[in-house]
Parts: structure tokens; sequence; C-alpha cells
């Protein structure tokens, strides 16, 4: 079975080659001012920055909220985030922590005490994880850093599934981590190939075994999620590969029509986790790191990354979500249950590309839709959707998904959900029928 190989996303970078008239035009975030003299500047300029870094994908959120911010009354169906704020009891009890001394003082790395035992305690309760440790980190994408930085090394292979979340392929780029070994999904049920992983990670097929294999479940940007009998066959196959495998469980209580998300425990397997959509807490950066306690020296590793990166997460943000996790699941539940009406509303609005166009939906707050074959390049779809009908969704190309586009339906409330639907809707209409019209 032959392995998927990454979508080269060069439209996302800044050129570096001299053109011979001078122009400025865009691309992402750089603007970019071509003559011999600039572009002579350019390539020096360059020479001096991080090749690690500057061949790491430019992040496509940025690329995003500019185009957002560029159309006038643009409504967005793009960013991953949830429109309810952190519950209301937490929010009056933080306005006494404010005045606190300890809250502008540096924590523990590892993050507080209450809070680390509570959430071993929801761990037990809620995921079944007996066996594990926390590390809270600054959200859970600097946790996946942390991970990374802790047990990979350059020149190491690592695993994921297409389509990838964007930013834990950024990870793995900017740690030099460059051998990533994309693997497909189901066509159908966007659920990793496990007959293809354990080809991969066969030692006939392979002299060296991948370090890492990583998955999010329920999936970014795929909404769909790993049922339990796939999530403990990946299990295994790691285990028996002798490799980590690193879930990332973010939408742990985005789960709809009755499904049931579920977490794995072994010695070879870590959990990520956040406080960002739950809790409607985005901008207060929580998230943690549920790790195999028997494992040695891996705590202290992770403690390295720690304090070289944040020192600790937010104290404000971490006594946040400690009084948040008083509230319970039930309190997020409640709110995650209202969403279908959302999805629904999105759904019937990508209706016109087909009755099998659209995937996803089952978990977290996301559909993925496959673009007509002659409107195929996604990245301009996406552009002309925004400056022509008002309304900005993800390039499906940012996930090894060149040809879809990715659709969040978590982060407005239902009427103004509507709006941004009829406007996706109309454009979807025309794509199908016309063409990318310009005028």
């Amino acid at each position: 079975m032959q392995i998927l190989h990454r979508l080269d996303r060069s439209i996302f970078r800044c050129p570096t080659v001299s053109l011979p008239s001078p122009f400025s035009f865009s691309l992402g975030r750089a603007r970019v001012y071509c003559n011999t003299q600039g572009a002579e500047k350019t390539m020096a300029s360059r020479a001096k920055l991080s090749r690690r870094l500057l061949e790491t994908d430019t992040p496509v959120m940025i690329q995003m909220q500019e185009l957002f911010r560029s159309v006038k009354d643009c409504m967005s169906l793009a960013q991953g985030v949830v429109h309810w704020p952190p519950p209301d009891q937490a929010l009056e009890k933080i306005k006494d922590a404010i005045w606190q001394p300890s809250t502008s003082n540096y924590g523990p790395d590892e993050g507080l005490p209450d809070l680390r035992k509570a959430l071993v305690e929801k761990l037990r309760r809620e995921n079944e994880l007996c066996k594990s440790s926390v590390v809270v980190t600054a959200g859970a994408n600097q946790a996946f850093v942390n991970l990374v930085l802790a047990l990979c090394d350059p020149g190491n292979s690592v695993v994921m599934f297409a389509p990838y979340y964007f930013n834990a392929y950024m990870s793995f780029q900017m740690t030099g981590i460059t051998n990533i070994l994309v693997g497909p999904c189901d066509p159908e049920t966007l659920q990793p190939d496990a007959d293809w992983l354990e080809e991969t990670l066969s030692k006939e097929k392979n002299k060296t075994i991948p370090k890492l294999v990583t998955i999010v479940n329920p999936g970014n940007p795929s909404g769909s999620y790993v049922p339990d009998p796939l999530l403990r066959r990946i299990s295994e196959l790691c285990k028996n590969a002798g490799c980590w495998l690193v879930v990332d469980n973010t939408y742990e209580y985005f789960m709809y029509d009755g499904l049931k998300h579920t977490c794995v425990e072994a010695p070879h397997v870590v959990n990520v986790f956040s406080f960002s959509k739950a809790y409607g807490m985005m901008g207060w950066r929580v998230g943690y790191i549920a790790y195999p306690s028997e494992v040695e020296g891996l705590e202290a590793q992770l403690l390295k990354t720690q304090d070289n990166i944040p020192i600790c997460a937010s104290i404000i943000g971490q006594k946040l979500a400690l009084y948040s996790l008083e509230l319970g699941a039930e309190w997020v539940k409640e709110r995650v249950e209202k969403l279908t009406k959302n999805r629904d509303i999105i759904l019937d609005a990508l209706s016109p590309l087909g009755a099998n166009a659209v995937k996803g939906g089952q978990g977290a707050i996301y559909l993925w839709a496959k673009l007509p074959s002659g409107a195929s390049n996604d990245v301009e779809v996406v552009q002309w959707l925004a400056k022509r009908h008002g309304v900005i969704v993800i390039p499906g190309s940012a996930s090894g998904g060149p040809g879809y586009v990715r659709v969040s339906f978590g982060g407005l409330v239902e009427d103004v959900c509507s709006v941004a639907a009829a406007r996706l809707r109309k454009g979807m209409e025309e794509l199908v029928s016309k063409g990318m019209l310009s005028s």
C-alpha cells in the first residue's frame, strides 16, 4: 500500500526568486516588493534566518485572519472556536483570584497542585485513565510541541493521517522532524487506515520504525471520530512496533448522535486535552498532557521543555480551569448538544455540492467538503468565497487535502450561523452551476 505524500504547498510560502520588473503582491502574511535590489536584499535576509522555520508551513489561520480583515462584512466559518464563554460561576470566582498575590507569581512548572489533582480525578472518572500523571500547558498546541521535543529527534520518522491537523504538522517541521509519513483515511468514514499503519510499522517493510504516531479524536479537520475498537487496534500496533502513540482529545465532549468518545491508556500512549473548546477558554490558553506515570524520566523531559517555553501556564487561566471543572462535563455537554442545529444548518448550505461530497460531523465542530472537479483549487475557492460572498472557510490543502474545505459550525450562535450559512449556500450554488464568477 502506497504512502500518501504531502501536498507541495509552496503557494503558502514567500517566494525567494528575483523577478525582472518591479511590482508588489501579497502572499499569505508577507507583502513582497519585487525588484532587483529588493529581491537580493530579501534573499540575503532569509539566508540569516533558520532554515528549519523557513521550511515550516505558514500558519493557515494567520492567512485566513488576514483575508477576513481584508473583506468588509465578512463572516467566519473558519477558525475552530465555540461561541460560548467560560461558566459564569467560574468567572465570578476568578474576580477574587485577580487580587491574590499568587496569581501574579510564577507557579509550579507542572501546574497548580489543586488543578492537577482535579485533573487526575477527572481522567479517572471520565476517561478511565488511572495510571496517568498530568502536566498543565498553555493550550493543547503547546502540549503537542512539548511532546515532540521530549519524544522525537531530528531524523526520526513520524506518522499522521490525512486530512491532518495543520498545527501538528508544523510542530514536526519546526522541530526538525521532516520525515513525516502521511497515511490515508477511509474515504467514507475519514477514520485512520489501520491496515496501512500495520504495513508501515512492519519491521519487514521498514528498517527504521517510526518513532511516533499521532491522531486527533474526534478529528480536526475531518469532524470524524475513532471508534474504540479502531483506537485500541492502533494502540496495539504502536505497542508491538515500539513507537509512541499521541492522541489529541481536544474535542472529547464534542460527540453527536449518541456516539461516545473513549481513551486508551498504556506505557506507550500519551493523551492531550484542552480547556479551550469545552469551556470556551480559547484565549485563556490552558491544556494538559496525561502521560504514563510508569515511564521513567518522561516527566523530567517534559518539564525541561515546559520551563523553557512558558515556565508555567497562566496562573489566572489555571484557576479559571479549576473553577470550570467544578461545573463538570454536563455543563459542556448541554452546550455541545445544541451545536447539532448549527451542524444541520451548514450541512444544508453545503448540499449543492452533492449527496456524497460532505463528510464528518460525527464529532468535533467540523465538516469536510469536497469541491466540484471544475473548481478544485481550494485556496482560490476560499479567497473567492470571502471576496464575493462574504464568508470564509479553511482550504483543505492546509491539512493535506487539496480540493476540499473545512467548515466550522461551532463559532456562531444559531441565528448568526444561519446568516453565514445562507452566504455559503449561495456561493456553493454559484460555484457548482457557473464557477468562480468575478463580478
